[in-house]
């Protein structure tokens, strides 16, 4: 499954007009018009450079994706070797939460502090259906939001979000009470700009339509952004869960 190469245009043009939508908690320095984000793209995904290539899928090169997992399990890496606070979050929990769980769980067992700051806080995010209140939630040491009230059927709760809201709400619970601040964070959207832009240690994922963490990793807001189509069922993610876990030395 690929994302569309409308939707990636489209995201660049709301990128380079600076919609809260895509820049995801990030506030850029440079310029980053249309163009130098096609060929910014081009360059950490490997999507077509041609901007008279209008529709059709966009692709991403996994050679690329694996040389900056390599550099994502180096990070993972580093705060193991110092047992550092981490935060996780997601804004993608029905793909993505298995993936960053095994990690959060490699982190914990390598004596890593995986936090779990305001967990339950309410979160205003507005959303294209008006402003909506999400509960900030954890499962397995991974931070997303849900909708108000308890989760239905027994379904894995989780919403969609790119807001950087939730992450500012758990860094700012976290000084609050006084207790270990994160050394990393690690996840996508809203919370590796937030937290790069703040100023903490970021790592994440990013789909075609998610120019934010590259801009942001060319700036040195974000430490390490993966290129990584983020719309596939969460099994299809279990091979990078072993490859990471493997060359970060965390495999039990």
């Amino acid at each position: 499954m690929a994302t569309s190469r409308e939707e990636s245009l489209r995201s660049y043009r709301l990128f380079a007009a600076r919609d809260p939508r895509v820049t995801l908690g990030l506030v850029p320095a440079g310029g980053w018009d249309e163009a130098e984000l096609l060929r910014l793209m081009a360059e950490k995904c490997g999507v077509s450079g041609d901007p008279a290539y209008r529709s059709g899928p966009d692709v991403i090169d996994p050679e690329r994706t694996l040389r900056r997992l390599d550099a994502f399990a180096g990070r993972l890496a580093a705060a193991a070797a110092r047992r550092a606070p981490v935060l996780f979050g997601t804004g993608h929990p029905h793909r993505l939460l298995g993936f960053y769980a095994a990690l959060a769980d490699a982190l914990s067992a390598a004596g890593c502090e995986v936090l779990t700051p305001a967990q339950g806080r309410c979160v205003d995010i507005t959303t294209r259906f008006g402003l909506r209140t999400y509960v900030l939630d954890y499962v397995r040491g991974v931070a997303f939001v849900r909708e108000a009230g308890p989760p239905e059927g027994g379904r894995e709760p989780g919403a969609h979000s790119h807001s950087a809201l939730p992450v500012r709400a758990a860094l700012e619970s976290a000084a609050e009470a006084g207790g270990s601040l994160p050394e990393l964070v690690v996840g996508d959207h809203g919370w590796v700009c937030g937290a790069g832009q703040l100023g903490v240690e970021a790592i994440g994922v990013a789909d075609t339509d998610d120019p934010a963490l590259f801009v942001g990793e060319a700036e040195g807001q974000v430490a390490v952004a993966v290129p990584l189509d983020d719309g596939v069922p969460s099994a299809y993610y279990r091979p990078l869960t072993r490859y990471v876990l493997n060359r970060a030395c965390l495999s039990r």
